[in-house]
């Protein structure tokens, strides 16, 4: 659960550990942001967000001094220590991971490793050079070697990249629980939700903090929008009123005065600027071709690389509309799975049985690197595109991608990453395909864009067989969970959302343990006589754990409806306020929300016990 949090220790005031003033910074004619300020204060978890290209990782080299502001300050305090993980960093590879940490850390090594285990880290990789590593692990070696420099504040560019969902759930832990300030660059909605309490908000040559959770900051927004649209409207209803009595009164000797007066009060009324809105992707996705019911059968099938089998028995069977989302941990066959169905590699041993008139889009970690660098966004999308679609369909889909005018006629070679993933989507959603394979397909996107692909996604009629680390992708669009673990899969009932909190609570942890204590056969002949088993004292055990659960329930269910009707009333206040009291409303609503979740967590992990302490006491009663 997300702690709730504050910037302000007992009795004084935070420090400010950075601060930027009038900051501009522009490539060309490009201007990424213009006079911009802001400061970071000791402890604030900053989220930052904003489109691909609106300067967010050029901020954080500023930051760091790799990039130098047009115009402008940044100013540190001298209690500052920055630490700073990039997307790329310049390393030496052929160290060992263990000799690269010792060698470069403040924080013992045995401290360090302690902390890597819980990122999924094994003394095999410690032991490992770095080129060895794969990009996953690569990363949380970065974490790890800035945990190392004990900064008090950190810069993150995308930490999430390339982490499986348990690693991802330990990174969460540790930011929530982190007693310095960070900066985090990130697309996953979900991770910002959990982790900040601030939003730093990058966007059409601005830089603007808001204070308060992510949903926060979509309600501040929404509501600063609305009160500059009414002053903008007020201002034109004062200058048009001046303008007709300017008109009608002008040329009378005795209104003359007043006239030329209200023609100088129109001159110095202060110009309120709307800047236009950022584009907005909303991605169109053209309805797949119709098939059969039964879209692919496989059964004891396994896959793997030559005679390396990496999973085997996998019995799959997938309807026309399912939506199919794989998780597991880094490495544990994910990636695999998806081309040994996407037919990129060839099954170790069995086969699929594909349904009526089934064909498949498959889009991978590296298909934007297979495009054709000297086509052009148009070329390239119409080079993929299905027979029956029509130009105009590819200059639909290219404009709700986020490329119109000139720029469909940009080549290849000239897009940044995430242009290159779009392009490689566009190719991918034009092909009619009934089936669609998409392994990362949220990589490199923007904020924006990542959410146009999920409501799209979320509506698809067609089938879709997916792995993603972005929680609040695949929790919308899958409909069924796939657990890829110990080589084998297992079908989750529930959820992803409820998977992702049966793995917090270790629940999946210790299903494991279970299932490999069972295949071991554990035998001692000095193993002692079990005690007897008391009927009577068990069943008023179970009878009161039931009892308590139910009056923990009734206690939660009580504060949550007192506490969501102050939400509310707190609501109702924010409309109407502005300024400092609409930043102090809308703290105080952050941590009255995060109290409400709180709350909610309890009564639900209580509802969970209360039914599995009744399911053991009818079991007991027979």
């Amino acid at each position: 659960m997300t702690p709730r949090r504050n910037s302000f220790s007992l009795g004084r005031m935070a420090i400010t550990l950075l601060q930027l003033q009038s900051g501009h910074k522009a490539f060309g004619a490009k201007v990424l942001f213009d006079d911009a300020t802001f400061a970071i204060n000791e402890g604030e978890h900053v989220g930052v967000i904003g489109p691909n290209g609106a300067g967010k990782s050029t901020l954080f080299k500023i930051l760091v001094d790799q990039e130098h502001l047009d115009e402008g300050i940044v100013t540190k305090s001298q209690q500052l220590r920055l630490g700073y993980l990039e997307q790329e960093s310049d390393w030496d590879v052929d160290q060992k991971v263990e000799e690269y940490l010792e060698k470069n850390c403040i924080k013992p090594l045995w401290e360090l490793k302690q902390f890597g285990l819980k990122l999924g880290l094994t003394e095999g990789h410690f032991q490992s050079h770095l080129k060895q590593l794969s990009g996953g692990y690569r990363m949380r070696v970065k974490l790890l070697y800035l945990i190392g420099q004990e900064p008090n504040l950190l810069l993150l560019d995308e930490p999430t990249n390339f982490l499986d969902l348990e690693t991802l759930l330990v990174l969460e832990s540790f930011l929530q629980e982190y007693k310095g300030a960070f900066l985090l660059i990130s697309h996953d909605r979900e991770f910002l939700r959990r982790v900040t309490d601030h939003i730093l908000e990058v966007e059409s040559g601005d830089i603007v903090k808001f204070p308060g959770s992510l949903d926060d900051y979509f309600e501040q927004k929404q509501m600063l929008a609305e009160i500059l649209q009414k002053q903008v409207l007020s201002q034109q209803a004062k200058k048009k009123s001046i303008m007709d009595f300017v008109t009608r009164f002008g040329a009378k000797a005795t209104k003359a005065r007043q006239a030329q007066s209200r023609l100088k009060a129109l001159e110095k009324m202060e110009v309120i600027e709307v800047k236009a809105a950022p584009t907005h992707s909303h991605i169109y996705i053209p309805p797949a071709s119709p098939t059969g019911k039964m879209i692919l059968e496989v059964e004891n099938v396994e896959c793997g690389y030559g005679d390396k089998v990496i999973l085997k028995d996998v019995t799959l069977r997938l309807e026309r509309g399912n939506h199919l989302g794989i998780v597991g941990l880094n490495g544990a066959g994910k990636s695999t799975l998806l081309k040994s169905l996407g037919e990129q590699i060839p099954l170790v041993r069995g086969s699929i049985k594909w349904g009526h008139q089934v064909s498949l889009s498959y889009f991978a970690q590296h298909t934007p690197e297979s495009l054709n660098p000297e086509h052009t966004v148009l070329e390239a999308m119409a080079s993929a595109a299905h027979k029956e679609v029509t130009q105009q369909d590819v200059l639909n889909i290219a404009g709700s991608l986020l490329f119109s005018g000139e720029n469909v006629h940009k080549k290849v070679k000239v897009l940044s990453g995430g242009e290159k993933s779009r392009v490689a989507l566009g190719q991918i959603l034009l092909q009619k395909s009934p089936l669609l394979l998409l392994d990362e397909p949220t990589n490199h996107l923007d904020f924006d864009t990542v959410e146009a692909l999920t409501t799209a996604l979320e509506k698809y009629e067609g089938t879709i067989i997916t792995v993603s680390h972005d929680r609040g992708f695949i929790g919308r669009v899958a409909n069924k969970i796939l657990e890829v673990n110990h080589g084998k899969l297992t079908l989750y009932p529930g959820t992803y959302d409820e998977y992702v909190w049966s793995l917090q609570k270790g629940f999946l942890a210790e299903r494991d343990l279970n299932e490999g204590a069972a295949t071991q056969k554990v035998s001692s002949e000095k193993a002692t006589e079990a005690p007897k088993f008391n009927y009577k004292e068990e069943r008023k055990k179970l009878e009161t754990q039931i009892k308590k659960a139910q009056k923990l329930i009734e206690d939660c269910d009580k504060k949550i409806a007192d506490l969501t009707k102050k939400r509310d009333a707190l609501n109702e206040n924010l409309m109407t306020a502005a300024g400092d009291k609409a930043a102090g409303l809308a703290k105080e609503l952050h941590e009255l929300s995060g109290a409400i979740e709180d709350l909610e967590s309890s009564m639900l992990q209580a509802m969970e016990d209360q039914q599995k302490f009744e399911d053991e006491l009818k079991q007991l009663v027979g």
